[in-house]
């Protein structure tokens, strides 16, 4: 008789974190839409060096005479401890008891089994902390789980926020020139970046108010053959060049308060499509094996119980998703 069952190869750490990280992210937006690709990285503070590259007009000289000499930009470099999120769990011994009850089933398979769904729920809590990390980010402003500040953005690279109020309860309201003036702001600070749109997550409030809106009521009936009369649109309706999503993120803290990532009545844009203004960091667990290795997302352990009363199971991430140009994100308020 197997007297620990989970002491075989298939429950190892390599293993256990293989199996985690195909588990399907049932939660995030953020992830469905790529916007914050990972990058592994060997050590838990990343350096992010910033190069402000100098553009001026080149005057004209007389021919033969020296050319106007190049000017070097200012470097800053910024450093940021990516942060550490452990999650543990355990299988009892009542919870192994029997477990090859189903026929030809192994006890090994059958221990697979049990362990995937303990892994699909602890990968699950991993996954919405990600989005709800991804969102700060989003909004400039990286939140831990209570509410307190990890990393205010703008703070980080000197910039001030940039807030536009759609004064949507005014039917007079020219809520083009609201849309219009997002996207200035957002191509003027692209700084060399490129993009191929521009997007807007909000509130239930602010997509309610937009669609009713008294200037953008009609073009909403009339977007793509009156389809938004048909269905429901709050997953994108294209108005000015911008795509506005409802987005409806939530979670509940440890302290039993749910926390939505988007404020009521606030709306958050930013571009789509650029190749290196969002990012999601990496940093290895605090494992002996994994040390100055490539961090993954997501790792999972095993190991027995003191006295042999069950096993411990343990996962952890060390995220830290960062806009690298915050300055392009953009803040909508409904009022």
């Amino acid at each position: 008789m197997i007297l620990n069952p989970f002491a075989s190869d298939a429950f190892e750490m390599a293993a256990l974190t293989a199996a985690i990280n195909k588990i399907p992210n049932n939660y995030g937006r953020l992830e469905q839409l790529n916007l914050m690709p990972g990058a592994g990285v060997r050590t838990r503070t990343i350096i992010i060096e910033e190069m402000s590259g100098v553009l001026n007009l080149l005057p004209t000289q007389p021919v033969g005479a020296p050319g106007t000499l190049g000017t070097v930009g200012k470097r800053k470099v910024r450093s940021f401890v990516i942060p550490h999120i452990p999650h543990d769990d355990t299988v009892l011994p009542e919870e192994v008891q029997g477990i090859r009850a189903f026929g030809a089933e192994t006890e090994t398979d059958a221990l697979a089994n049990l362990l995937a769904q303990k892994l699909a729920t602890m990968r699950n809590k991993h996954a919405i902390t990600l989005e709800h990390l991804r969102m700060g980010a989003l909004k400039g402003v990286i939140l831990d789980a209570d509410g307190s500040t990890l990393y205010d953005l703008y703070t980080e690279f000197n910039i001030v926020a940039k807030t536009v109020s759609f004064a949507l309860a005014n039917a007079q309201t020219e809520v083009l020139t609201k849309v219009l003036e997002v996207k200035r702001h957002i191509e003027d600070n692209l700084k060399g970046e490129f993009m191929t749109g521009v997007m807007c997550l909000c509130s239930a409030g602010f997509f309610d108010s937009l669609t009713t809106h008294a200037k953008v009521k009609e073009a909403y009936s009339r977007w793509q053959n009156g389809l938004a009369l048909l269905s429901d649109n709050r997953t994108g309706f294209t108005f000015g060049g911008i795509t506005f999503e409802e987005y409806r993120g939530q979670a509940t803290d440890a302290a039993g308060n749910v926390r939505k990532f988007i404020a009521d009545d606030e709306a958050h844009f930013f571009p789509l499509g650029t190749a290196s203004t969002f990012r999601t960091y990496f940093a290895p667990a605090d494992f002996n094996e994994t040390a100055n290795t490539l961090g993954l997302p997501l790792y999972a352990k095993q190991e027995p119980r003191k006295f042999g009363r069950g096993t411990d199971l343990h996962s952890q991430s060390n995220p830290l998703p960062v806009c690298l140009r915050p300055e392009v994100l953009v803040k909508g308020t409904k009022a």
